[in-house]
Formats: structure tokens, sequence, C-alpha cells
């Protein structure tokens, strides 16, 4: 029997076997259901006759399994996806970034494909089609290795020999330019917390300070618990990472759900400078409820909320509009929240902060893994790095003088 491949808008081409046992193909059909006419016989002596149920045709192909001559069932992409999708154990976001790429990508192009008629060559002519259509090689990449683990996982289950999509290195090299990330100085840093507070309230301010002088990730502040922040009466403080709960996410319907951080080793202790950790204690006597941080009408933050009425004109300024609600200037074009994290590295970085104690500080997987077993950060150098980031605080609140003034008492809580 034969089966149609989707060529195109409106284009379908006709696959079926020939009396001799090769292949044949015919193009230029307007419809499924025409090509799969000519694929079957009906239209295409060199097809054979098939007298079996054209609704099952339209769905399966039927192949002898050599290793023990039994008929199996080899099922189009749309049929395996579901089976897929549902034996997967990972994370929410990660799963519907699968269900995301497969709706809008892979099953338009490939989901009447039986999975046996994938080929590596048309994978790749499909990829550079992406790329030619103005997709990026981050999105391209991420709908080929989805592509590439469905047929992976119909291996491990029997349903195909091997997987036909390879990794391969033919061909011209694609040269893409990295765009460098913007990250903040201290300076610039104070300046976006500032700009925050004017704009939405004190809580954003303390955020900006949080996310800049601690180098955590966006959900890990937006879920951060006041269970989970620990002050001291000596002015040390510090906050923890819970590797069930410490981190907020988005699914793509917009729930918000508190679950893992990104990795295992994103679940740690942040040693807080002693100015950041009173300027916490200040913000938590002046807010109430379970979270450090919230909207101004206490619900949970949202980053693309934050991204608009907050961080772009923070760090853009409001000098350029017509009628400002606030003259602001900008505190560092292109800055997103996550170049903070950036700029945290880079302070360390210039400070001579051991790799090890900068991977543990971030949450990051150490490459070498001999390394991260024998390299432990001893309190002198964790002091050293508090240090260093109190004094990095001073200097950058004596750089912006003036602008730093008591109506600002979040800031000023030391």
């Amino acid at each position: 029997m034969g089966w149609a491949e989707k060529r195109g808008p409106g284009s379908y081409r006709a696959r079926y076997t020939k009396p001799d046992g090769t292949l044949g193909s015919k193009s230029g059909f307007r419809t499924r259901g025409a090509a799969l006419d000519y694929a079957n016989g009906r239209d295409n002596p060199a097809a054979g006759d098939d007298d079996r149920d054209d609704t099952a045709d339209r769905l399966l192909v039927r192949v002898s399994r050599p290793a023990n001559n039994r008929e199996s069932v080899i099922l189009t992409l749309a049929e395996w996806a579901p089976t897929w999708l549902d034996s997967m154990d990972v994370a929410i976001r990660t799963e519907e970034g699968y269900r995301t790429r497969l709706k809008c990508h892979i099953l338009p192009d490939w989901g009447d494909y039986p999975l046996d008629a994938i080929t590596n060559s048309g994978v790749r002519a499909w990829a550079k089609k992406l790329r030619v259509a103005g997709y990026s090689p981050v999105t391209v990449s991420g709908l080929t290795k989805a592509l590439r683990l469905m047929l992976s996982d119909a291996v491990d289950e029997g349903i195909l020999k091997a997987n036909p999509v390879q990794l391969r290195r033919r061909g011209r090299r694609e040269h893409v330019s990295v765009t460098e990330r913007v990250w903040a100085t201290p300076e610039q840093a104070m300046r976006f917390a500032v700009n925050a507070a004017m704009l939405d309230s004190p809580t954003a301010g303390v955020l900006a300070l949080t996310a800049a002088w601690t180098g955590a990730r966006w959900g890990e502040l937006a879920g951060l618990q006041r269970m989970n922040v620990h002050l001291d009466e000596d002015g040390s403080g510090r906050i923890v990472i819970d590797p069930k709960i410490g981190s907020l996410h988005e699914t793509d319907s917009g729930r918000l759900m508190l679950g893992p951080p990104k990795t295992a080793k994103s679940a740690r202790t942040i040693a807080l400078p002693p100015t950041l950790a009173k300027v916490l204690r200040n913000h938590l006597d002046m807010c109430r409820g379970s979270f450090v941080f919230t909207g101004r009408d206490g619900g949970l933050l949202r980053r693309s909320n934050v991204s608009r009425r907050v961080t772009r004109p923070a760090v853009d300024g409001t000098l350029h509009l017509t009628r400002p609600r606030i003259k602001i200037e900008g505190a560092c074009p292109g800055l997103t929240m996550h170049g903070f994290r950036h700029g945290h590295k880079t302070w360390m970085i210039a400070d001579g902060i051991p790799e090890a104690a900068q991977g543990l500080r971030l949450g990051h997987e150490q490459a070498d893994q001999i390394r991260e077993v024998y390299s432990h950060v001893e309190e002198a150098i964790e002091q050293k790095l508090l240090d260093c980031l109190e004094n990095r605080w001073s200097r950058a609140i004596a750089a912006l003088g003036e602008n730093i003034n008591l109506t600002h008492r979040w800031l000023n809580a030391a």
C-alpha cells in the first residue's frame, strides 16, 4: 500500500511500492485523499490492487518485522505524538514546550508521515526551510531535537529499527553571530533600582537590588518566600532556594505555580552582603504576605507585566516619551532582569573569586566534575565575596550622590 506526504501548503506527494519492490512517487496532488487514492492504486496501475479498509490505509502502514516475522503497525507521527507526550516525565514547562513545538511546527509538517517514512535528508531540508523563513537557529535546533527525540523513543519502544534523524556536520558550516548579553555595573544596577521604585513601588527597587547583589534567577526571586529568608541579629543574612518549591514558573496557559529551580545545583543558599540584608529586613517589616516580592495588589509577579511596566522604562528612561507619568533617565539601555545575573558573574570574576565559589553562588553545574567534588568554598572566600559586594554597594551609592536621598527609605535602611 502507499501513503501521502505533505510537500507544502495544498501540495501532497503519493508514495507507493511498485510490483518490483522499489518505491515510486508522484507529486502535484492538491489533497491528501487524492494522493492516497493514487498511491493505493485507485488511479495508478503501477501501485497494484489494494482491497484493505480505506480508513486504516490513511492512518497506518503495515510492514513485516524480520526479527519475529510478525506483522507490526507503523504509526504516523500524529498518532505516535499523544502516546509519546503521555509517557514523558519532565517539568511542566518542558512538556508545554514540546506541546507547542508539536502543535505549531512538527505536526503540521510531519503529522501525516508514517514514522518509517521520515528521512534524515528530509528533516535537514525542513530545517533549512525554517531558517530561510526567518526562524532563529535556537528555534530550529529545538524543533529538530524534539523530532529526533520522538523518533528515538519510537526506537526504544520497538516501533522503529533505527532513528533516521542523525546529527551531521556535512555541507556549509553556519556562522551564527551571538549577541553579547547586556550586564550592569553596580552604579547602573543602583540607578535601575531607584528608577524601578519611582515607576512602581519600593518592592520593585528591592527586587532589583536583590537580583543584582545575589545573582539569583527571576523565578527564584519571584517565588521567594519569607520562610526562606534568614536575617540574623548580627546583620548577616541568607536566602534559601528550596529544591522543591524554590522557583515560580509560568506555564504557556498563564498559570503560575511553584516548583523546583532550573537544575539540581540551583537549590542552594545565597549569603547576603550586610546592607542588602538590612534593606530586606526593612522591606519585610513594611510588607505582608508569605512572598517576599509581590505586585502592588499583593499578587504574584508575572515576568511580562514587570518587563512592560518596570524593566523597560527603568533601563531605557522616559525622557523620549511625549507625556511620561514620571521623567527619569535610563539606567542601562538593553538590560534585562537576567542581565543582573551576568553582571553578578562579571563582578565576581573581576574581584578574583574562585570559579568554584562562583558556581555555588549562581547554582551552575561545574563542567569539571572532579573539580566540583574536591573544591570547597571556605569561609574566608565567602567573606571576601561579601566584602567585595558591600564595597560595590557603597561605591554605587557614592557615585549616584544627590540622586539618592532620604525619600528612598527602603534604600537607606542601613
